[in-house]
C-alpha cells in the first residue's frame, strides 16, 4: 500500500490494552484500536493515556490503526 492510501488523523490515548496496543478517540469522536508502529517500539517512545497522538488509518478498515507519532506536551509549572 502506497504512502498516499494512507489517512492520518489525530486523536487522543483513552486506554491501554497489552501487546502496545490502545484505544485511541478521533478528533471527529470516533474510536479506533491502534498499535504502536514499529518505529515507535524500536526507540522505546512511551504512549500514556491522555497522550496526544497521530494515528495512520487504513481506507480498507477504518477501526484499526497504526500510532506513528506521539506529540510533545508542554509542562507548566
Amino acid at each position: 500500500m502506497a504512502n498516499e492510501d494512507k489517512i492520518e488523523a489525530e486523536g487522543v490515548v483513552v486506554e491501554a490494552l497489552p501487546n502496545a496496543m490502545f484505544k485511541v478517540e478521533l478528533e471527529n469522536g470516533h474510536e479506533v484500536l491502534a498499535y504502536l508502529a514499529g518505529r515507535m517500539k524500536k526507540y522505546y517512545i512511551r504512549v500514556l493515556l491522555g497522550d496526544r497522538v497521530r494515528v495512520e488509518l487504513s481506507p480498507y478498515d477504518l477501526t484499526r490503526g497504526r500510532i506513528v507519532y506521539r506529540h510533545k506536551v508542554v509542562r507548566t509549572s
